[in-house]
């Protein structure tokens, strides 16, 4: 929605402009699994420079809005810079027609096999730190105390519908 206005500034008109975009609305996420409690990362699904054998956590996601195709997810270190907003890889998932609900199969970490209807919108950001490359990196902090996140964007298209985030927990 967009509003205009026609003021004065001294003597001369002036015109105002305000425009008001709907924001996305909220998708619930919740970690299926009971290990993956939100607050401490499992240590066995930390990368493999830490001894783990990480995955993605099994996520179940609702209120998808109508004409959604698929989610990205993007995991997060939120305490490192260079790592949030997706440096620990963005996964696309496609979804069947008319899903409303979904449960995201586990992704393996530190490769680009890719189970069936999951492609990589961009891999990891730390191949040198971690020593692999690959779609998703676990968590690989070393133990520092970082806050890792996952964000979950509705699509259609490169349109974002509906966003949410859940906590992975500190490792």
């Amino acid at each position: 929605m967009i509003w205009l206005r026609i003021t004065k500034v001294g003597a001369l008109p002036c015109l105002l402009l305000w425009a008001f975009t709907a924001s996305a609305a909220d998708l619930e996420i919740q970690l299926t699994d009971a290990k993956w409690d939100g607050e401490t990362v499992p240590a066995d699904q930390v990368c493999q420079r830490f001894n783990g054998h990480g995955a993605t956590p099994p996520m179940r996601i609702s209120g998808l809005p109508t004409g959604t195709q698929s989610l990205q997810v993007a995991f997060n270190d939120e305490s490192y810079q260079p790592m949030d907003k997706g440096g620990h890889g963005i996964l696309q998932f496609t979804l069947a027609p008319g899903s409303t609900t979904v449960d995201l199969p586990v992704v393996q970490g530190e490769t680009d096999d890719l189970p069936a209807g999951v492609t990589k919108v961009s891999g990891h950001r730390a191949p040198g730190w971690s020593g692999t490359g690959g779609a998703y990196l676990p968590p690989c902090s070393g133990g520092q105390g970082n806050t890792y996140t996952a964000t979950a964007s509705a699509m259609a298209g490169d349109e974002v519908l509906a966003s949410g985030k859940v906590s992975l927990g500190k490792f």
